[in-house]
Parts: C-alpha cells; sequence; structure tokens
C-alpha cells in the first residue's frame, strides 16, 4: 500500500516514521506547501519521496495532517479520487469537518483525531514512538466505507494506537475540556507573566511547575487560533466554566475561607484516580 501524508510537520512527521515500521505500507510520499518542509522531510528520512497533490491523489490512503481549516480546503480537491483511495483527516476539531465532507467521497473519508503531540512543530520535531499506546479517536465512521472504515482501523492498531469510537460533536465537547482549554491557559498564564514590567526576573525563578503549566504555550499560534475557531463554542464554554471555578478560589482566598479552599483542593485531586 502507498500512502500519502500531507503535511510534514510534527503529526504528519511522526507519521510517516511509524508507517515505516510496518509490513502494511510499501511507500509514504509526502506533500507540503512549506518547500523547506519538504526538503527537511526528505533529508530526516520522514518519506521516501515528495510528490505534488496531483501525485498524492494516486495513493491508496491519503493522510490529511494540516490545520483544521486546511484539511476542509483539501477535501474540496480530493473530490476525484478513486473510490479504493482512502482519505483520513488528523484534526483535532471534528464536528464542522465531517460536516464539509463532500458528498462523493464521504464512503472514503475518516474523521480521526490522535490524541498525542508536543509543544514543537515542523519536521525536525518527528518523533517515531509519537502514535505508540495513545488514543485514537474515530468519528461517524457508519457513514464511511466498510473498506476504509477496516483499512484505518488496521494501520492506527498497526502502530500501536488504542481507538475510540465516538460522535464528532461529543468528541469536539470533550476535546475542549482536555485540549483545547488547556491551551488556553497556557497562552494566558504566559501572557500574565509577560505583560508584567520585569517578566526576566520573575521567570528566573520559574521550576518544574510553572514550565508544565506554560509548555504548551509554545504550540503553533496558527494552527490553534485555526483550532478555537472550528470548536468556538465549545471553547467558550469550557472557559466559563473554567472562570466560575478560578472565580470560587478567589473568592474564598478574599474571604479567608481556608478549609473551603482545602476542600475545594480536596476534590481536585480526585481527578488523578480517574486519569
Amino acid at each position: 500500500m502507498v500512502v500519502g501524508i500531507v503535511g510534514l510537520g510534527l503529526m504528519g512527521g511522526s507519521l510517516g516514521l511509524a508507517l515505516q515500521n510496518t509490513k502494511l505500507v510499501s511507500k509514504i510520499v509526502g506533500f507540503d506547501h512549506n518547500l523547506s518542509h519538504c526538503e527537511e522531510a526528505l533529508k530526516l528520512g520522514l518519506v521516501h519521496d515528495i510528490v505534488s497533490f496531483a501525485e498524492i491523489k494516486t495513493c491508496d490512503m491519503i493522510f490529511l495532517a494540516i490545520p483544521v481549516g486546511g484539511i476542509i480546503k483539501a477535501l474540496q480537491e480530493l473530490q476525484n479520487i478513486p473510490t479504493n483511495t482512502t482519505i483520513v483527516d488528523m484534526g483535532s476539531t471534528k464536528a464542522e469537518i465531517v460536516e464539509s465532507v463532500p458528498e462523493n467521497i464521504r464512503a472514503n473519508f475518516i474523521a480521526a483525531h490522535p490524541m498525542t503531540g508536543t509543544e514543537k512543530f515542523g519536521p525536525s520535531a518527528a518523533i517515531q514512538n509519537l502514535y505508540h499506546d495513545k488514543v485514537v479517536v474515530l468519528c461517524d465512521t457508519d457513514s464511511s466505507g466498510d473498506l476504509h472504515k477496516n483499512r484505518a482501523i488496521q494501520v492506527f492498531s498497526h502502530i500501536g494506537m488504542k481507538i475510540v469510537f465516538m460522535d464528532p460533536y461529543a468528541h469536539d465537547a470533550h476535546a475542549s475540556f482536555i485540549s483545547h482549554l488547556p491551551h488556553v491557559i497556557s497562552y494566558a498564564l504566559a501572557n500574565s507573566v509577560m505583560g508584567q514590567e520585569d517578566p526576566k526576573s520573575i521567570l528566573a525563578l520559574a521550576a518544574g511547575g510553572f514550565r508544565d503549566m506554560s509548555r504548551v504555550a509554545k504550540s503553533s499560534p496558527q494552527m490553534w487560533s485555526d483550532i478555537f475557531r472550528q470548536n468556538k463554542v465549545n471553547v467558550l464554554n469550557s472557559i466559563e466554566i473554567f472562570e466560575q471555578e478560578l472565580e470560587k478560589s478567589k473568592k474564598m482566598i478574599e474571604e479567608e475561607d481556608w478549609s473551603g479552599l482545602e476542600a475545594w483542593m480536596s476534590k481536585a485531586t480526585t481527578l488523578h484516580k480517574i486519569l
């Protein structure tokens, strides 16, 4: 099977590395609008060859590892693919993408969200085991053809992923809490410090806690603004709920309700009995 990867950054590049360890794939080709990404991906061995977007359409399986807005545009350009070509989108939002798929290629399409990543981006960020032992969410597979659904399940299983099936709207609601909101908070925390008169002096004291909380603020602003736009309603809802919890803590500190604050924090620690 020949696989084409559109987008040769962290997700696409890591996928290229992972697929090279499977017997399912005979060749991996890549396409990226950024020519330097193409050159770097080849140099790093993330793909076997760089091809045009027209040539990507001839692959047995096409992965769209690009920003979510770009996925919607790419789907419009893939309407003349063969019926046995599988298209897998790897975006962090699902509902708007699923709704945008042209009817004539809906059976070819698999909506997937690999729940993995780092704050780094570009081909040099690619990691061979990025997908191993992580969850991938597949959405609305009842609308996908059996060939394409089974092919996606097989590929994701072979690179070590755990598969979860979910409604795209439920996915976006859940993702707003466990993925999108943490990025909003991290950006806000970073800007809170950078907005101070002498941020360098503050950051000189930074240790593990601050670094953990601010790490994802290094993520691509272009990619994440696109995600926030597509999942606007759910992101705003999760921010509102977070603000309510923040207001509770603020009020308890103002009123010196230390026992209430301790109980509030104790409740938060129970999350790790599930996680």
